[in-house]
């Protein structure tokens, strides 16, 4: 029995002897810098921006190489073989596509190296002219990366365009790019040619598949473009191999078209060395990241943060396995049943990860948990509460021998969901709940570190390190970052601000980008030079600084309403507040200055509602029934009122009436961004029937 209490006793108290030291941690201090005047920090342990990790390397095609001579035999891109295709019907007559997968098989760095190579001297070879420029458009792949990298070999500035981008913008992306060749998947190649008459520039298609869409036959090949498979490139590169033509630092890396929440996207340029400033930075951050960590590869490599993830997983040897969002667990979407999800194929130790996608994890364990009921849910719900009440610093939490316990009964089970590897999340694009954060930090057992960048900052900004347990912010400057708040008078954010200095958020450092591709008026507006030669970003969002130096997003200009008693709304603000509430799958928040309330969509979760409707023995044929019933929207307001007040919002900020909608908001559908954001204008001018009636 002593020996129990003295091992429960002595972790406890060196555990918060250690949290306590922490409260007076720094990770940030202030710093003079140039431009508009404001309240300015920078990482604790770097006096000036990071420019590099690696002495003598200065772009990303050198980083790469060096890279590849370091770790030549070991694995660096897995994919999985595609055993099977099969389609199931469900119950109400809807199909359904199911993989059988199979198990990863890998490229070293010297063979994926080899490809590089080959894929850059083919591209030469097939008429690709220096100073022109190739787009990748696809999802995320290994051909995605090899492609990547081979453009850089041959200083190719690299166009980005996320797969989900409709015909407008897409053809937006590639005519004011004047992209010569354009390097995709054979999905993606279908919609080209859907559109093959509106494209000015381009000449040449390289597909990543060998198998050439049907609907080819249809058209003049030979009038249109030329089509070549990757393989034949590599293959033509091999037989015909050329010298590189490598690009220097200020050379323009990758020209990345943002997924346009705002009308059409822009593209924003990055050169090599905005792009391995983040890089670098990110180096210091992860703890002991090296060649024995397994990435889990799943976002669009056309957003900045896999981008920069994955090269930063490159540099130090580590291993990169494809997946995608729909195979990523066993119970997903596309997985076949009884077969193994991306994740538990891969074991993990390192992923990114956007919110809305930890959130579907937490969702789904509370889901399974609440269906087992019973002895299994008190056990889930007692060694949760046990470990959140350690985690938030309580004497009488689960600390030694039980913490172990909760894991191996309970947690470990949960933690197999990922692989049972994870050590660290990287997450961003978007502002992460604390509860989600809490739930994903217990269940998994492992940090998140929650960052905080923009396309314009390649990524780069704030960054929340490994053991800073806070929820609700997003860390210390990167070490190649300086994080400035400025004024903003007209919304009452100030530096002056007691107890917290508060204002616009302003990024500046090696990291910031050049600017808008053929839009100098919107790059004047938002980025600038001050007298030492710093480029700054205007970020748009509204923070705040905490004593140890670490950023919390507070607000953002743009989200801001003015109703028409003068009171302002946030929406962001007020959507994170209500997005907590477990019927919530998504929200937006509508203000009109001609009222003087604010109304709500709401995008149900159909679990959450499903299990609702069930104990109140509501009958329905489907989810828009459900959702037109008025004690279902009853129930829902009542939880968002509930969410607003433990969020303490304002009277007027609580939207006096919603509207509940059955249907999710997909990149698909056009009405989020691939990152998942809010298209505002898009479901504005959807669903602007629905809104009047809510203000009539």
């Amino acid at each position: 029995m002593n020996a129990y209490i003295v091992s429960v006793l002595v972790p406890l108290v060196f555990t918060l002897i250690l949290r306590n030291s922490k409260k007076e941690k720094k990770r940030g201090l202030p710093v003079v810098v140039g431009g508009e005047p404001g309240y300015a920090i920078r990482n604790l342990r770097f006096t000036t921006p990071v420019t590099t990790a690696w002495e003598g390397i200065s772009t990303l095609a050198e980083l790469f190489e060096q890279a590849c001579k370091q770790h030549p035999n070991r694995p660096l891109l897995g994919t999985r073989k595609l055993i099977s295709r099969e389609t199931e019907v469900s119950p109400d007559g809807r199909s359904f596509e199911k993989l059988h997968l199979g198990e990863y098989g890998w490229l070293t760095y010297r063979k994926t190296f080899e490809a590089v190579c080959n894929f850059a001297s083919g591209l030469a070879q097939l008429g690709h002219k220096r100073g022109e420029r190739a787009a990748i458009y696809a999802d995320t792949r290994e051909e995605w990366f090899i492609a990547l990298q081979g453009c850089f070999r041959r200083n190719v500035s690299v166009v980005t365009i996320y797969s989900s981008l409709g015909e407008e913008a897409l053809c937006h992306s590639l005519n004011e790019t004047e992209v010569t060749t354009v390097i995709c998947g054979s999905k993606e190649l279908k919609k080209l040619v859907d559109i093959s008459g509106q494209l000015d520039t381009v000449e040449r298609i390289i597909c990543m598949d060998d198998e050439i869409p049907s609907n080819l036959s249809l058209v003049d090949r030979s009038r249109i473009w030329n089509i070549t498979s990757m393989a034949e490139v590599e293959n033509l590169g091999r037989e015909n191999s050329i010298e590189p033509d490598l690009p220097l630092a200020s050379d323009i890396a990758v020209i990345m078209y943002t997924s346009g929440s705002t009308g059409l996207p822009k593209g924003v340029m990055m050169t090599h060395a905005n792009v391995l400033a983040t890089v670098s930075a990110v180096m210091t951050i992860v703890p002991g990241l090296g060649n024995k960590d397994v990435y889990l590869a799943y976002l669009p490599l056309a957003h900045i943060l896999e981008l920069a993830a994955e090269n930063v997983i490159a540099a130090v040897g580590s291993a990169i396995g494809y997946g995608t969002p729909l195979t990523l667990t066993d119970t997903s979407n596309k997985i076949k049943k009884g077969t193994k999800g991306d994740a538990t194929a891969l074991s993990p130790t390192v992923m990114t990860a956007v919110p809305a996608i930890l959130d579907r994890v937490r969702d789904g364990v509370r889901k399974k948990v609440d269906a087992k009921g019973g002895l299994s849910k008190q056990l889930f719900d007692l060694a949760y509460s046990r470990r959140l009440s350690a985690v938030n610093g309580s004497w009488f939490g689960a600390w030694g021998l039980e913490k172990l316990l909760w894991n191996f009964l309970v947690f470990r089970k949960i933690r197999a969901i990922l692989g049972g590897r994870i050590r660290f999340i990287l997450s961003g694009g978007a502002p992460l709940s604390g509860d989600t954060q809490r739930f994903i930090n217990i269940c998994l057992g492992a940090p998140i570190g929650q960052g905080y960048g923009l396309t314009e900052t390649c990524a780069g900004g704030t960054f929340s390190e490994f053991d800073d347990t806070t929820v609700g912010r997003v860390g210390a400057p990167l070490p190649c970052s300086f994080v400035k708040l400025i004024d903003w008078p007209e919304g009452g954010y100030l530096t002056t601000d007691s107890p917290k200095p508060r204002g616009e958020i302003v990024i500046g450092g090696p990291n910031v980008t050049l600017g808008y591709f053929k839009n100098e008026a919107k790059t004047r507006d938002v980025y600038k030079v001050d007298k030492r030669g710093m480029r700054w970003f205007y970020t748009g969002d509204i923070g705040q600084f905490h004593a140890d130096g670490c950023l919390e997003i507070i607000d953002r200009k743009k989200d801001i309403v003015k109703l028409q008693h003068g009171e302002y709304v946030s929406l962001g603000k007020v959507e994170s507040a209500l997005f907590v509430s477990p019927y919530v799958e998504n929200i937006m928040i509508h203000a009109d200055p001609f009222h003087s309330y604010c109304v709500a969509l709401v995008v149900v979760s159909h679990p959450a509602l499903e299990e609702w409707a069930s104990k109140k023995g509501i009958s329905f044929t489907d989810y828009a029934e459900l959702c037109e019933k008025e004690e279902t929207v009853k129930e829902v307001y009542s939880s968002l009122v509930k969410a607003a007040k433990e969020a303490r919002l304002e009277k007027f900020e609580i939207p006096a009436k919603i509207k509940l909608l059955p249907d999710p908001w997909t990149p698909e559908s056009g009405l989020v961004t691939a990152a998942l954001k809010l298209k505002r204008d898009v479901i504005r001018r959807a669903f602007s029937e629905e809104l009047s009636k809510l203000y009539s």
